[in-house]
């Protein structure tokens, strides 16, 4: 879900019964597209507002024009700082230079420089005398060195500072972490209120099914997604083209979302073989006929190896090239069917 679009129904009801309870750490967990950073950063807007209200913040006073202009003195946001630069979040003086210098790259990790500066900006003076507060999204790109400088300030905490992490993949965290948190399992909006929404956000009503069809129900990635038209519009094609060895099939894909793309249609095919429905595609998109388990199990540990390398592959050309022969392999082991025709 984009920071800028009217905030979904769902989440604002989830701020709304968080406030009302008490605590200095929230977890926000669950699969990506929920709406975790948005949550996240609706709680600490309230916790910072000067004029909160029952329904979070004001939207209007000091404390919120310093967080929509990204310069807020009680508000500490930890991320990469690849997800910091593509959400307009400033970088520290000193990570800015060297990126700029070309020293390195943008992290994909949340530093532990970062984390120790977190650290000492606990021990700080209130600046608009509301608290402090700090925002780790997402918490799992901590590593152990970065998480374990967090573990004593999270516990206990100087003054009035609260934490909200927000989590795409809790299970990576430190046991010892999430020990210290409370928490909250993002909500899932029902079928009708995400297409509400995602229609809301000016797609066209087929437009929002195909892209939701595809999230597996979550609208955050449904929405991003529907950014990328060549995407969206080769997706239900996307079983056929790949079982007739058409490479092309997954141009429109970076190596990581082919291999995303793959592991839906594995998953919906796994689903088939056990006698469930498939989630991400209809079941006119996929063979008809069920898959061996041992051939998918196969295939799914396949692609789990191929996403470690998905970002930084040393042939892109040749690695899409691989996934498309190895997934017309496995699809021509049943019979897909052809569009507007049920398989025989």
């Amino acid at each position: 879900m984009s920071e800028t679009s009217p905030q979904a129904p769902w989440i604002g009801i989830q701020r709304n019964r968080l406030l009302q309870q008490r605590g200095h750490a929230w977890l926000l967990q669950g699969p990506s597209g929920l709406g975790q950073y948005e949550l996240g950063l609706s709680l600490v807007r309230a916790w910072l507002c000067e004029q909160p209200t029952a329904e979070g913040a004001c939207g209007h006073c000091g404390s919120c024009h310093a967080i929509d202009v990204r310069a807020h003195a009680d508000l500490c946001v930890l991320m990469p700082e690849v997800q910091m630069m593509a959400l307009g979040w400033p970088l520290p003086e000193k990570a800015q230079a060297d990126i700029d210098d070309k020293k390195r790259k943008p992290s994909k990790e949340i530093r532990v420089e970062a984390m120790r500066d977190a650290v000492e900006f606990c021990q700080r003076t209130s600046a608009r005398g509301k608290g402090k507060a700090v925002l780790v999204y997402p918490a799992e790109q901590m590593n152990a060195i970065t998480a374990n400088a967090l573990l004593k300030t999270l516990e206990e905490p100087p003054g009035d500072t609260r934490f909200v992490l927000a989590s795409e993949a809790a299970h990576l965290l430190l046991p010892t972490i999430r020990s210290r948190c409370l928490t909250h399992t993002m909500t899932w909006p029902t079928a009708s209120e995400a297409s509400a929404w995602l229609k809301a956000q000016g797609l066209q009503p087929e437009d929002a099914a195909v892209a939701l069809q595809a999230a597996g129900g979550r609208p955050g990635d449904a929405l991003r997604m529907s950014a990328d038209a060549g995407k969206a519009a080769a997706w239900s094609q996307l079983p056929r083209q790949l079982a007739k060895g058409d490479v092309a099939a997954l141009a429109a894909f970076a190596p990581a979302d082919a291999v995303e793309a793959l592991q839906k249609i594995c998953h919906d095919l796994m689903a088939i073989a056990s006698g469930a429905g498939p989630r991400y595609f209809s079941g006119a998109d996929l063979p008809a006929k069920p898959l061996s388990m041992a051939l998918l199990a196969t295939w799914s540990r396949e692609l789990m190896q191929a996403a470690r390398t998905a970002d930084h592959p040393f042939n892109a050309g040749l690695m899409t090239e691989a996934l498309a022969a190895r997934a017309r392999a496995v699809l021509i082991s049943g019979k897909v069917a052809r569009a507007g025709k049920p398989a025989i």
